[in-house]
């Protein structure tokens, strides 16, 4: 196939196109390096990397006319939720208008399909968990959550009048190689520097779904396969949920620190940050009635995510 994929220097991103390139796709990647990273973008005779900002229309459409995608997988935002509740307009032009910019350049250009990756921090703090697909009103509370609605929201109406297709996928945490930022990534990054304190940030108790990023795309590509209405929605996510307290101390012991050597102090309070969702238990029963199960838990994911970022981090975070 000849596929588009947005945000190709990111973490997701960057587990996917590897996939695709070894099952004989051709592969059109655009990125501007705000959260992605130059050493993720892969070297191929059938990968063309495109370095450009998704807020410039034009030059959007150009890249629809040279890739006369297939398929678009729209996965470029900004994930750092703090950073979008600094910069109140950044989600809006990031996620947003660029996701208006990507529906454009398909209806000008012909483009019929989009894999949208969307977030269940859309849900806000909902009074039914786990949190099923049709739950309602949805209330965010986070910019970045805000952005991803009104995202979904656009995806259905070009779809409705354009007579597209699209696939949404609200993810729980997404963890694994080639991480971006992300608590795992953080506290890393952290211990690397001083292995004596670790801050975590909230009180520790903070739980949510976190899925293994090949279990994620495995995923969103059987719901492309199996799910075939016009506007196909989805959480994407496993059943149980792991804490924060629970992955610092796992990591503290996959970098082989001494435990009785370390401070881990809390911020305190519910939340990590504003607009952080504390506690997260996403319904997976429709992904499952489709036919689709991840194979790691939460717990899993987690153990293995923290192993392979400590060795891939080894010689210092990738540029």
């Amino acid at each position: 196939m000849r596929i588009l994929v947005t945000g190709a220097a990111g973490f997701i991103a960057s587990n996917l196109i590897p996939r695709l390139l070894a099952r004989g796709d051709e592969v059109w990647g655009a990125d501007n390096f705000f959260l992605g990273k130059r050493s993720y973008v892969p070297k191929h005779e059938r990968f063309h990397f495109h370095e450009l900002d998704l807020l410039d229309l034009e030059q959007v459409v150009r890249l629809f006319e040279t890739a006369k995608p297939e398929v678009v997988w729209h996965l470029a935002a900004n994930s750092d939720i703090s950073f979008g509740t600094k910069y109140t307009d950044f989600d809006l032009k990031g996620g947003t208008l660029v996701t208006y910019n990507i529906l454009e350049a398909m209806r000008r250009t012909g483009g019929k399909q989009i894999i949208f990756s969307s977030s269940g921090a859309v849900y806000g703090e909902p009074t039914v968990m786990p949190t099923p697909e049709d739950y309602g009103p949805i209330l965010p509370i986070s910019l970045y959550a805000a952005c991803k609605v009104a995202c979904e929201t656009l995806i259905t109406a070009f779809v409705h009048n354009y007579d597209m297709r699209c696939w949404i996928y609200r993810f729980g945490n997404i963890v694994g190689p080639n991480p971006t930022h992300g608590v795992i990534h953080d506290f890393v990054l952290r211990l690397r520097e001083n292995p004596r304190r670790l801050v975590v940030l909230g009180d520790g108790t903070q739980s949510k779904p976190y899925v293994y990023v090949e279990d994620c795309i495995a995923g969103m590509e059987f719901g492309y396969r199996a799910a075939q209405n016009a506007v196909n929605y989805y959480n994407l996510a496993v059943d149980d949920q792991t804490s924060v307290t629970e992955i610092a101390e796992w990591t503290i012991a996959a970098m082989s620190i001494d435990r009785s050597e370390i401070e881990v102090t809390y911020t305190g309070g519910p939340r990590g940050w504003k607009g952080d969702v504390a506690q997260v238990q996403l319904d997976t029963r429709r992904m499952s009635r489709l036919g689709w199960r991840p194979k790691l838990s939460s717990h899993q994911a987690v153990r293995r995510t923290i192993r392979e970022i400590v060795e891939q981090f080894r010689n210092g975070p990738p540029s």
